[in-house]
């Protein structure tokens, strides 16, 4: 398969994988509340839209090397979410979104710095995330609203649009500018930030915000399946990594909703 329709093919896929999922948990939010919302919001759909097109264009181990830097990366994602949070409870969507990508850039930035290993990529988020959930917490009380959101015939594909298009810029944004390592950015916090462009202005900061603090702790189950795609990328396969690292998230995310509904 050429580049051009390698680009092309994986520039679709993320779009649509992205625009459903931001659509699916936007709904959740609406009707079931932060914590389905962020269940659905974590799962890794553009990055593994993103590392579907990788395991198209690159052998086992060059799958390996990005998933530790997916792995570095995703604490960055937690800072994001703890940024955003942080900021939506007073301001609004273009300064607490905004604020929040140029902290997940430079700290995109700032781990290219670094020779990261899987060791050293789970001790900085085993840091991060200790300092991330507990500042999060206060926001993940936030309920989201009671009331029935009303809703026009377009509202949803309208939703959809959006989404895909801001996926297709920032895809062919990193396709140009190749600056970053092909894991940190199949990271790129973009279904989050979709889902907050979407939801801010919506129902509120708070309530959105609601929902990227309940996702920091699903976010381990993310950082663990990138783990399980470096070591199992070359025993096993690429694909087969991939399930792996798939059923490690869904079995993280499954384990944290029983603990939430064994204590009511």
């Amino acid at each position: 398969m050429s580049p051009d329709l390698v680009f092309w093919y994986g520039l679709a896929l993320k779009m649509v994988m992205t625009a459903a999922i931001v659509v699916t948990a936007s709904v959740a939010a609406e009707r079931s509340g932060p914590f389905i919302a962020a269940l659905i919001a974590a799962l890794p759909t553009a990055a593994g839209a993103a590392y579907i097109i990788l395991a198209l264009e690159h052998p086992p181990e060059f799958i390996a090397a990005s998933a530790v830097g997916s792995l570095a990366a995703n604490a960055a994602v937690a800072v994001f979410a703890l940024a955003y949070a942080g900021l939506a409870q007073r301001h609004g969507i273009v300064l607490s979104l905004g604020a929040a990508m140029l902290i997940w850039f430079g700290g995109a930035g700032l781990l290219r710095l670094v020779e990261w290993t899987p060791a050293t990529a789970l001790a900085l988020n085993a840091a991060v995330f200790a300092v991330t959930i507990p500042l999060s917490a206060p926001y993940r009380r936030v309920p989201a609203p009671q009331r029935k959101l009303a809703r026009k015939s377009y509202d949803i594909p309208l939703r959809a649009i959006v989404v895909a298009l801001v996926v297709a810029v920032v895809t062919t944004a990193s396709h140009w500018i190749g600056a970053f390592a092909s894991g940190i950015f199949a990271i790129f916090p973009i279904v989050m930030g979709s889902f907050v462009a979407i939801m801010h202005p919506r129902v509120g900061g708070k309530a959105a915000a609601a929902v990227l603090s309940h996702a920091q702790p699903l976010l381990i189950g993310l950082g663990l399946a990138f783990v399980g795609v470096h070591y199992l990328a070359a025993p096993i396969g690429v694909w087969w990594s991939y399930v792996a690292g798939l059923a490690i998230t869904v079995s993280w995310s499954c384990l944290l909703w029983l603990v939430r509904w064994a204590r009511g």
